[in-house]
């Protein structure tokens, strides 16, 4: 189970950067007055579905008696909900906008997900699972 959270988690970064650079190309000067498209807004709800999964993952490791080292649960709940929340936080935020300077708004959003997404890894938020003494 342990190996689903690390796959779920990876293609959760990699949806991070695909919609960041998605959305930054709607954004750019040579795409006229072209807005984000349904296509983009049913990416944005895989995007979150995707990250709330990996957290039910998560949770479901430490309900069968894994824990991250250090103690670290808490932290990776908090920041769990956070990736799973904000983009659909950021379209109600934007009142459904989806002009060229909401399309930067995702663009830096998902910019900052994947980095914070790395950040998790790195500083060992989402993994190794142990078996709890």
């Amino acid at each position: 189970m342990a190996d689903l959270h690390q796959i779920l988690f990876n293609m959760h970064i990699f949806y991070s950067l695909a919609l960041g650079i998605w959305a930054a190309f709607v954004a750019g000067p040579a795409r006229g007055k072209e807005t984000l498209s349904g296509n983009y807004w049913g990416a944005v709800v895989v995007y979150a579905l995707l990250a709330g999964i990996t957290l039910l993952v998560g949770v479901a490791l430490l309900l069968t008696g894994f824990e991250l080292l250090a103690g670290r649960t808490v932290v990776y709940v908090l920041y769990m909900l956070w990736l799973a929340i904000i983009m659909p936080g950021l379209f109600s935020l934007l009142s459904g906008r989806d002009d060229r300077q909401a399309a930067l708004a995702y663009a830096l959003l998902a910019f900052f997900n994947f980095s914070t997404s790395l950040s998790m890894i790195q500083r060992e938020l989402i993994g190794p699972w142990v078996a709890a003494a």
